[in-house]
């Protein structure tokens, strides 16, 4: 099945991209495509027009920056994979395969916030920030603000997620997913990471509608207690034929307990 007809164009900067999302609302903007090329396929997505970004060098690239590490929103899974950068690296690991990972955009996966993306429980964990640039001017929204809901980021139609900044002063960091088979997508992933004033902070994904911390797990473990159970309720988490709600409760208690030990 083939998408249907749509009008398409490459952007020439980032300011030259708002211009044209200013221009036409209804454009969609287009990176490594593996989120959106398969709704367009499946007809669940018909936009009029794409306007592909992948090609930015100013949004490819991770530098430092002070206490930060600067990642480019167009640079790919591979790049950071082999980057030296805290957790996000095994978070890529587990992301598609190699042709996915030379592909797809790390900005691309946290602009989309897919429930059920490895990402944003790193994002949350290493307490990242986040880039966002429209025709108005620049803004940096915190990792806690940046998941709004399913398929629902802080990035505004005419926006676009231009970097990530990671604190470099984590010093340790661990990542557990159970993965769908055929997909790869977190059924539920936890992320953790110490940072640099000894505070672990944690994060799960792929269990509810939006990734989101551990609070009471962060709690235990900060006051050196064991990671426990009972770390979310129940009713809080998605149910479907590959797991239910009970199912990935459990999960997320199981895969906190194994990141806690590798954590140390």
């Amino acid at each position: 099945m083939y998408p249907a007809n749509f009008d398409y164009q490459k952007a020439a900067s980032v300011d030259d991209a708002l211009k044209a999302m200013a221009d036409n609302p209804d454009l969609k903007v287009i990176a490594g495509g593996h989120s959106l090329l398969p709704a367009m396929k499946l007809r669940l997505a018909q936009p009029p027009a794409l306007l592909d970004i992948f090609n930015l060098e100013e949004l490819k690239g991770i530098s430092e920056d002070g206490d930060f590490y600067v990642v480019g929103a167009m640079t790919t899974h591979a790049d950071v994979l082999r980057s030296k950068l805290p957790l996000f690296p095994e978070v890529a690991g587990w992301v598609g395969d190699p042709m996915v990972r030379n592909r797809g955009t790390i900005g691309g996966s946290l602009a989309h916030a897919d429930p059920s993306a490895d990402y944003p429980a790193a994002a949350l964990a290493t307490g990242a920030e986040f880039v966002i640039r429209g025709m108005g001017g620049e803004r940096t929204v915190g990792a806690d603000e940046m998941f709004v809901g399913m398929f629902e980021s802080a990035v505004q139609p005419g926006e676009l997620l231009t970097h990530i900044r990671i604190p470099r002063g984590i010093t340790a960091s661990v990542y557990e997913k159970y993965r769908h088979p055929a997909s790869h997508y977190a059924i539920v992933g936890v992320a953790m990471a110490r940072h640099a004033d000894g505070q672990i902070r944690a994060a799960y994904t792929g269990a509810a509608e939006k990734a989101a911390r551990l609070p009471t797990l962060e709690e235990r473990l900060n006051a050196g207690q064991n990671a426990g159970t009972g770390l979310v309720e129940g009713a809080d988490m998605l149910g479907d034929r590959f797991a239910s709600a009970e199912y990935r409760s459990h999960l997320v208690d199981v895969l906190s307990d194994r990141a806690a030990r590798r954590l140390g």
